[in-house]
Formats: structure tokens, C-alpha cells, sequence
């Protein structure tokens, strides 16, 4: 039995004209798909034996940190402090820095297109580089504690809301910012009085989300000896002390729980 290719299927539209229906593509985006699949499988080893074989190990390590050591907890609080503060002045630093490289990457406002290119390059490349890698480099600069953490959280958070600022304003209304401009005010004065008003609202809520995240990262920055609850949490799984694990871990929860709902409710308000 011989295989044809199926011909275009023409349509003809009211005014009588015929035209040809576009071939989907969806048939081999899915061949591509369980293709890549299958050879991510094979490339990184996952195997469903494994799987259903060692699972049961982790809830063997979840009923060890179960009940928690509550005598752990009084060590836990300047540790955590130490990761709000260094998580709070690095979201606060961040987004205020953001705010200039955004204006300077967003071609609406940047009148000169290479030093938008230049801003933009500079967003990808901080996106790019992993936290804990920036916190690692930044240990070796100022040395082991919340300095580095703080710096790495600095520069991921310029990162973050810059990107997404700079998108913001571009897709800004200009009509408001144009006739300012026709009028004599400066670059400055008519972004503050027209654009700003448009994304002050996202910005704010993209800082308070970004900071939501921060907190979260911070706990693991302890790992590369950038300070905070992150180095107990190294320190108690070194130690196979999963009781004192399952503590910061409950600490760690109702933390992120209470920031996330405070930020919520802000941003909530700022929509």
C-alpha cells in the first residue's frame, strides 16, 4: 500500500476566493518533543526502577526530623534574623538600582540605542550567573558571612525586577511622555510625571515578590559560607541531625508563610 502526502486542503472564504489551509506542524513539535525526552533520559541515567525502589528513603529521613528538636530553636533566631536583614537590604538595594539600568535598557526612553543594548546585555548577564555561584565569588571578596549573601541577593534582584521593569515601561503608554517632552521638560521630569505613575504599582509588586523569593534563597546561601540559617541547615544535615533539620526546616515555613502573606495583601492593594 502505497503512502501519499495529503494535499493542502483548500477553503473558500465568503467574498469566493480560495486559499490554502496552512499544514499543521503539531504532529512533529510532538516527534521533537518525545525525541528530546528520550534522550534527556538517557543523558542524565533517570530510571524508574530506581524511583519506585529508593522513594521510600525519603520519608524514612521525613519521620526522623519528625517530631523536631524544639531545644534547637533558641540557636535558630538570630540565624533566621540574619537572613531576613541581609534578604530585606538586598531586595531594597536591588530594585532601587534596577530603576536607572531599566530606564537606560528600555529603547522608549534611551534615545541612544547601543547604550540600551549595553544595559540589556548587562540584565542578561547577572540573570544568567546562578546565586549561589555570585555568592561564592563574593565569599572570597569580603569573606565568609552576610556580607556576601546580601551582595549576591543585590545583584540577582537587579537582575529580576530590571528585566521586567524595563518591559514595563516600554510597553507604557507615550503619548503623555512625548507632549512633556514637546513642552521643555528634561528626559527625567517627563519619565517622573508621565511613565512613573504607569508602573509604579508593578514595580512595587515586582519588589515585594521578588523579596518573597529572596528569603527563600537566602536560606540556601549558608551552603557557599555567605552567613544566615543557610550554615545550621549545612551544618545539621553534615551531621545527619535531621531532628535539628526538621526545626529549621518548620522555622523556615512559618517565616516564608508570614512574608508571603504580608507581601500578598500589599500587593493586593497596589493592583
Amino acid at each position: 500500500m502505497s503512502w501519499k502526502m495529503r494535499s493542502p486542503k483548500k477553503i473558500v472564504l465568503p467574498n469566493g476566493k480560495e486559499v490554502l489551509e496552512k499544514r499543521s506542524f503539531l504532529p512533529v513539535l510532538w516527534l521533537l518533543i518525545v525525541v528530546l525526552l528520550f534522550l534527556s533520559i538517557r543523558i542524565t541515567g533517570f530510571s524508574i526502577e530506581v524511583l519506585v525502589h529508593r522513594i521510600q528513603e525519603f520519608f524514612v529521613i521525613l519521620q526522623q526530623m519528625i517530631p523536631p528538636n524544639w531545644d534547637y530553636l533558641s540557636k535558630l533566631w538570630q540565624p533566621l534574623f540574619d537572613t531576613i536583614k541581609m534578604s530585606l537590604f538586598g531586595s531594597v538595594a536591588g530594585a532601587l538600582v534596577a530603576l536607572p539600568i531599566a530606564i537606560l535598557a528600555a529603547t522608549t526612553i534611551t534615545k541612544y540605542k547601543g547604550i540600551a543594548m549595553v544595559a540589556k546585555f548587562m540584565l542578561s548577564l547577572l540573570r544568567t550567573l546562578p546565586t549561589l555561584i555570585v555568592a561564592l565569588i563574593a565569599t572570597f571578596i569580603f569573606g565568609l558571612g552576610t556580607m556576601a549573601g546580601t551582595v549576591a541577593i543585590f545583584l540577582f534582584t537587579i537582575a529580576y525586577v530590571g528585566k521586567l521593569l524595563y518591559e514595563q515601561i516600554e510597553n507604557a503608554n507615550m503619548g503623555a511622555y512625548e507632549a512633556m517632552h514637546s513642552m521643555g521638560l528634561t528626559t527625567i521630569q517627563a519619565f517622573r510625571y508621565a511613565i512613573m505613575p504607569q508602573i509604579l504599582p508593578n514595580y512595587l509588586s515586582t519588589s515585594l515578590f521578588c523579596f518573597e523569593g529572596n528569603v527563600r534563597y537566602a536560606s540556601i546561601l549558608g551552603y557557599v559560607g555567605a552567613g544566615g540559617i543557610g550554615l545550621l541547615l549545612n551544618e545539621s544535615l553534615g551531621w545527619r541531625s535531621y531532628e535539628n533539620v526538621g526545626m529549621i526546616l518548620l522555622m523556615l515555613v512559618c517565616t516564608v508563610f508570614l512574608i508571603e502573606s504580608t507581601s500578598e495583601y500589599f500587593r493586593k492593594k497596589l493592583m
